[in-house]
This record gives C-alpha cells, structure tokens and sequence, in this order.
C-alpha cells in the first residue's frame, strides 16, 4: 500500500518558508527600483482545483510583498495558470502571451510565468522555448509547493527558468493562501487520477492519485470555518476514490461524516464523482445529511454503449440510469449535472440520439456540452476514425437544445418555493440586488445589500428566467 507525505511536511514548510523571507527581499528592492508596491495578476483556466492552486500561489505572493490586481497592464508579476483539457484552453495561452510580450518591452522589470497542466506537456514546453523566450519561470503541477524557492531562483537568474515533474509523492497544503472568496473555500481532499479515460489528459499531467489524511483536511476545514468560511467544495478529480492508497483506508463517504461533524460548517459540495465508484454508502449519507448540497456532478460523456466503451468509462448507459434512479429515489430533490462529449472518435449521429436519450431519461439540471478535443498522448488521438466537423456540429448543436430545453424544464419546477440561498456578491448587472445560490446550485437575484454577504437567507423563487431566478428574502 502506497503511503504519501502528510500534508504537515514540516521540515518542507520551513524550508519553503525561508525561501519566503529571502523573495520578499527581492520584492522590496523591486518597489524601490520602480517606486511602488509591486502588482500580481494571477490569471486562472480551467477547473475549481486551478482556481485553488492560484489561491494558493496569490498567498504567497501577497506574503512576500506584492499586491494583487486584476489588469495585467498595471502587473509587475503576471501567472497564467493553465488548463490542457482542451486545444482552445492552450490556444488562449498562446493568444495571450503575444500580448504579454509586447507590455515587457514596454516594462522590462515584468516577470511573466506559466504554470498548471499544460506546462506537463513536452510539446508545450518545446514550443515555449522557441517562441516565447520572455517568459521567465515555467513549472508544472507538482512541485507547486516549492514556488517560493523558484521565486528566488527566478530573481537570482536573468534566463528563462523550467522546473517540470513527472511525478511527486509529496502533498505540502499548510502554506499561505489568498482566498478569493470570505464564506466559502475549496478544499483539496485528492490529487492525480488512476482512470485513463481514453480522450482524457489529466491523468497525465496530474499523475496518479493521492489522497490527503483525513485529520489534515478537518484540521483545514476547522481552521477555515473559524476565519468565517460557511461552504466548502471537497476537490479531486474522482473524489469517489478518496481515501484507498492511504496507509489506513478510508471511503469518501467516511470522509463526508466527518466533516458534517465540524461545527459551523454550514454547506458541503465535492466534485467530480466518476459513476462507477459511485457507492451505495455515498448516496445513504448525503440522503441523511443536512449540510452536503442538494447537488451531484456525475459526467456520464456520451450515452452510446459503444462509445463509452471506446472511451475505457467502465459503465454501460444501463448502469448509469440504474444509478441515477438509486439516487433520485433516495433524494427526489437532487439537482443532477453532467459533462457531455461530442464528436468522440467513431461515433455517429445515431449515437448521439443515445445521449439525447439519458438527458431526457435523467433530465439533467444543467450539463456543460463539449465537442471531442484531440489531445496528443492520449489513446483516442491516435483512433483512425475521427468524425468530420459538419457531423459533429449536427450532433452538437441536436444535443445542446436538448440538454437547454431540459435544463429550463427542471428549473421551472422550482417556482413560487421558498429555498436557502447563500448570499455570494453584489449583482453584476444591477448593484439594487444581491446573488445568491441554492442547496441545488441554482443562482437566485434578489433586492438586498452588501452586508449580508456571506450569510444563508430564506428566499422566495418568484420568477424564472430559464436558468436562474429573481426572488425576494422570506423574513
């Protein structure tokens, strides 16, 4: 049985906090050289643990003197953390670095640097070397832990820094964070994944799975609820898999119990779940509890038996909608989303009206519809019968109707009850309202003001707008 670093890493922290301390000295001569506080840009692609990988690399940028920004134009320090999960993720990369290149002429003191799940790809990094020698610091998913030290590294050299790793066993979580948000937080519970579905890269440039022990994670929660946090969303790619490769196993759904257990803790959300790990005990438990959400992300990709196959998911569409069915009858008032893949190598229209079929037989709540992305190093890259684009866009386009006249099915239902809503921002188009969400991951817009950010309220579903409503709060 594999046995990985705690996250308490302590001998790890202190070193990383001594590179801390030597960076920051960097940063304050940079302020003197250019006359004010340093900015940083952190700019996110891709998935919740992106965005929590960047929360944690703003931490420490904030800890050893910068300021962050959100205009790359005013940054002294600009990060893209990438996404590969399709080409127009690396494609934006590319599109923006042009732009990058030509502020550093404008202000030679910019630092520029790449990070995340692209960054795992040979080919990217060949191509970066070539035509993107601006870039200073390039690093990969796994050594995350060690910025501070490649900060030093950076500042201490003029040439472009690449520091890529294959694989780690180490998990190192206790460092600074920047959070984006006062009342809800992500939590990494898992890294890596052991499914290698056959168009699918993350195993690749996430490695195997990791799991965090479980006492490290309720101790972050703990600390994360006494800072004012009400939602946490438990992150991994197949979270149903938490807890195997430990030295003492634990199941998810064990995972689950205790963190229900932490008071003050209002709200629990986890994603992604993979069916087949799918278990009976998970579904007994979020049915038992009053904090897990009324929401469950459960990607079925395609409803072809032929297809799932040949994209090694290891269900059939059977199976699937017998799962479905176990988790509705248990919880009638779940919400269910789903990612759905078009265009996969071989398949046909016909195969398509297969997973129209699973949307109108499970009758989604939302689902994000994706055309088949060609990623190099994967099986399906290398199938011969890839499908001509004006197939897949019929297909695309038949199923996305669908997958929308569905969604705004579902969301109908809802109108005139009286739901939970945590208060999450100011409106974005009329300042008047504040947005909150639902147990079930719906938005609600309602008239209130800034103060009760962060709070749970009891708001009236008045009007549906096909995918959100406009309520009012039920004193």
């Amino acid at each position: 049985m594999a046995q990985f670093t705690s996250a308490n890493d302590e001998k790890e922290l202190a070193l990383q906090k001594e590179y801390m301390k030597k960076a920051a000295s960097y940063v304050a001569g940079l302020e003197v050289q250019i006359g004010h506080k340093p900015l940083c840009c952190v700019t996110t692609f891709g998935c919740q643990m992106n965005a929590r990988d960047s929360e944690k690399l703003l931490g420490i940028l904030t800890q050893i003197g910068y300021e962050p920004t959100d205009r790359e134009e005013e940054a002294d320090f600009v990060i893209y953390n990438t996404c590969t999960v399709r080409d127009n993720a690396n494609q934006r990369v590319y599109g923006r670095l042009g732009f990058l290149n030509s502020l550093k002429r404008k202000k030679p003191h910019l630092r520029i640097a790449l990070c995340g799940c692209m960054m795992q790809e040979n080919s990217v990094i060949e191509k970066i070397r070539k035509s993107y020698r601006f870039v200073d610091l390039i690093f990969g998913t796994h050594n995350i832990f060690k910025f501070a030290q490649l900060l030093v590294t950076m500042f201490e050299n003029n040439e472009m820094l690449i520091d890529i790793w294959n694989e780690t066993d180490q998990i190192v979580e206790d460092l600074p964070v920047n959070r984006k948000y006062s009342y809800k937080s992500g939590i990494n519970i898992m890294f890596g994944c052991n499914n290698f579905c056959s168009y699918c890269i993350v195993p690749y440039v996430r490695g195997r799975e990791r799991s965090r022990e479980p006492k490290d994670i309720l101790t972050e929660i703990e600390r994360l609820v006494e800072d004012g946090v009400v939602e946490v969303m438990l992150l991994g790619q197949n979270v149903n898999s938490y807890g195997k490769n430990l030295e003492h196993p634990i199941t998810f759904a064990q995972l689950l119990r205790e963190v229900e257990q932490i008071e003050g803790l209002r709200r629990i959300r986890f994603m992604t779940s993979h069916p087949k790990d799918l278990s009976d005990e998970l579904i007994e438990v979020m049915s038992k509890s009053e904090k897990i959400c009324r929401h469950l992300h459960l990607p079925v990709q395609a409803g072809s038996d032929r297809i799932l196959q040949a994209m090694n998911r290891r269900y059939t569409k059977e199976q699937y909608l017998a799962l479905v069915n176990k988790i509705k009858t248990a919880m009638p008032d779940i919400a269910i989303t789903t990612d759905l893949i078009v265009g996969f190598p071989g398949e046909t229209l016909e195969d398509v009206e297969e997973t129209i079929d699973v949307v109108k037989k499970v009758g989604y709540d939302n689902a994000f519809t994706f055309i088949y992305s060609k990623r190099t190093g994967t099986p399906a890259a290398a199938m011969t019968n890839q499908v001509p684009d004006e197939v897949v866009k019929e297909g695309f386009d038949k199923l996305l109707k669908v997958v929308q006249d569905t969604a705004r099915e579902r969301a109908a239902l809802l109108r005139g009850q009286v739901m939970e809503a945590l208060v999450e921002e100011i409106n974005e188009q009329d300042e008047s309202l504040v947005t909150g969400r639902l147990s079930n991951n719906m938005l609600v817009h309602f008239p209130a003001d800034k103060t009760l950010i962060g709070q749970i309220v009891r708001v009236s579903l008045d009007t549906c707008h096909g995918f959100y409503y406009t309520g009012h709060i039920v004193e």
